[in-house]
């Protein structure tokens, strides 16, 4: 039995005795409206206890996270300043997994890692609005050169962009290599989504050969050119936690030309088009109650 196995057999266990949501008290309404970017912010370490993905990317928290190691073998984490390092345990496996594919099946050496989640989860101080239950993380499209960087290097070391045309086309730092990476990464049957930029979606629907099965886990999104979004199903044992909704069928292709070709040719606005009002900052209560237990254990 492995260690991966005994662990998600123990974290099921422990589930079963985790509160659910008709076992946490309701918040009071002073703290209830706190803003909940700044209360999960200022948290340095992660709750000590059995690993729990509560709610969704995008509303939720994470108890008894992991913290990925500033430095491996084939992986190195930036902006430590940020403290976003954290995550899952199978989120940190899964990087130290897919960190040491690259490392063997490619030309790269490994993989810089950008932002994971904060030691609790939930919303940031700033940049995300997903990255909250601990299942996401950020890739580098930048080919590491070593990994044994200073704290200096690791804040002021930038990652290449890798479109051109607003994000229609790939630009003259994408390589084959970038698609190789990426297919390593959606290969990983943990892997629920990867969002990258359209124009690397169009170019490997052109150039993938062999099995394409992998495609359809990649999925176009607005940005994403600096590095590429990996997003991990919900974990076993985590029974609070809200699934990301399967991609459709298909390899996505179709998709991804219709995007890039609206980014060339954007269509005309809609007179009627109203839009919708930005959303306010999240607060405690916004989130799943069990994340206000999360954000006041030891």
């Amino acid at each position: 039995m492995t260690i991966r196995t005994v662990l998600a057999i123990c974290a099921l266990v422990l589930s079963a005795c985790s509160p659910g949501p008709a076992d946490v008290p309701p918040l009071d309404a002073t703290r209830s409206g706190q803003e909940a970017r700044l209360l999960f912010g200022a948290e340095r370490i992660a709750q000590d206890g059995a690993p729990q993905v509560i709610g969704g990317y995008a509303r939720g928290c994470v108890a008894g996270a992991a913290q990925l190691p500033e430095t491996g073998p084939t992986w190195a984490a930036m902006r430590l300043s940020r403290n976003r390092n954290w995550g899952h345990p199978d989120l940190i496996d899964y990087v130290q997994d897919l960190s040491a594919r690259v490392a063997a099946e490619t030309s790269w050496n490994g993989i810089y890692v950008g932002d994971l989640s904060q030691p609790r989860g939930g919303p940031m101080l700033t940049g995300h609005v997903s990255h909250q239950s601990g299942l996401d993380a950020d890739i580098w499209m930048l080919p590491p050169t070593r990994f044994d960087l200073s704290a200096a290097e690791r804040e002021n070391l930038s990652s290449i962009s890798t479109r051109a045309a607003g994000g229609a086309r790939v630009g003259e730092n994408w390589t084959r290599e970038h698609m190789e990476v990426l297919r390593l990464a959606a290969s990983d049957p943990r892997v629920a989504r990867i969002f990258v930029f359209a124009g690397a979606k169009v170019w490997m629907c052109d150039n993938a050969t062999g099995d394409r099965s992998w495609l359809r886990a990649i999925r176009p999104a607005g940005g994403h050119h600096y590095h590429f979004h990996v997003r991990l199903n919900c974990p076993a044992g985590s029974r609070d936690c809200v699934p990301q909704d399967a991609p459709p069928p298909g390899d996505g292709c179709d998709e991804a030309r219709a995007r890039a070709r609206a980014i060339l040719t954007p269509p005309p606005p809609d007179p009627d088009y109203v839009p919708v009002p930005p959303r306010g900052p999240l607060t405690l209560g916004d989130l799943p109650r069990q994340c206000a237990a999360i954000l006041s254990a030891d």
